[in-house]
């Protein structure tokens, strides 16, 4: 069954479709002009080299797979690439992929010859249900995640759960983390293990992704209630950085959401049930709920160069209950430590 969401996003509205099979008939959804497919080395023999046969006019592009390469190195070399494959103004890029991928290729997208038209065809289950919605593209830096960036809202995003089939295990973990937050947001249903089966996946997706189209159209700037997407990440993209990225994303969120509810109950926020819930949602999908052997005081350091801290004052996603995010700024030093070197190990 294929399903259709359409979004109201600033500079024109634009559809999600979810659909099985969607990519042996990409024709009907692609403005006519030049194509340029941007994907990854392990993406490209599996979906990119088909998808450039089937497609006039269309050139491929592969950037190397694995969340170091999200640098603006890999986007200068990227624009070299679409120079070399004759894309001008008049032309879209597709980009191929999980989150990497699109986060990168969008944002090469949004300013090459300041901007061409993108299409989004996420692969992974956490690209999906979240960094293919909403407008959001960018790169790393040494000091942080996605500290260069742009919105850039997408022509259309593309979406056939078929391509779950090749997706390894691991990565299908990662993107329920994204779910399970979705689901403590807004949507208790996506916490029901019923609906985890892979045989309900383009229902789990489509759910998923209204939760963060109802957000983001609200918020399209990330200045008010979009931050609440955020809920977990403040932890996860220390974890990342800390750990050198060998912490998937998915997985950094995982422990982040449970490092969240944790915190929310040591401010008196909630009580001790919903972060033992939550705890025991995120083991139960197979994340990690401790934090290994990274160090609470490096963590804590790495967040200093989250975009969502304003002015040095800390700026953390916490939950006063179930679907109820709250904002909470200039948390202590002491108790997110505390809550830290409670889950090492």
């Amino acid at each position: 069954m294929a399903d259709r969401i359409r979004v109201t996003a600033p500079g024109g509205d634009y559809d999600i479709h979810i659909s099985s099979g969607l990519l042996g008939n990409l024709s009907q959804y692609l403005p006519t002009g030049k194509v340029v497919v941007i994907t990854n080395t392990t993406l490209s023999p599996l979906y990119g080299e088909k998808l450039i046969r089937d497609l006039p006019n269309a050139a491929l592009v592969c950037m190397p797979d694995g969340e170091q390469f999200k640098t603006l190195d890999t986007v200068s070399k990227l624009y070299i690439d679409l120079v070399d494959a004759g894309l001008d103004r008049s032309g879209s890029v597709i980009a191929l992929g999980g989150g990497v991928v699109g986060d990168t290729a969008g944002f090469a997208a949004a300013t090459y010859m300041r901007g061409v038209r993108l299409i989004q065809i996420p692969t992974s289950l956490l690209s999906m249900v979240d960094s293919s919605v909403g407008g959001k593209v960018g790169v790393d830096l040494p000091q942080g995640k996605n500290l260069v960036g742009a919105f850039k809202q997408p022509d259309c995003v593309l979406i056939d759960p078929d391509v779950l089939a090749t997706l390894p295990e691991r990565e299908w973990r990662c993107g329920m983390g994204e779910i399970i937050k979705h689901g403590l947001l807004a949507d208790e249903s996506l916490l029901n293990p019923e609906l985890w089966a892979k045989d309900r996946a383009a229902e789990l997706v489509r759910r998923a992704v209204q939760v963060k189209v109802n957000v983001v159209q609200q918020d399209p700037y990330e200045r008010g209630v979009r931050a609440h997407l955020n809920l977990g990440h403040t932890f996860a993209h220390a974890i990342e950085r800390v750990s050198n990225y060998s912490w998937l994303h998915g997985e950094a969120v995982g422990v982040g959401l449970v490092a969240a509810a944790r915190l929310s109950y040591a401010l008196g926020l909630c009580d001790s049930a919903l972060a033992e819930e939550v705890e025991d949602i995120v083991d139960k999908v197979g994340l990690p709920t401790r934090l290994s052997d990274l160090d609470p005081e490096a963590l804590f350091a790495a967040m200093g160069t989250d975009k969502k801290w304003q002015a040095g004052h800390s700026r953390f996603v916490l939950l006063c209950g179930m679907c109820q995010p709250e904002i909470v700024e200039d948390v202590s030093k002491a108790t997110v430590i505390q809550v830290l070197q409670e889950m090492v190990g």
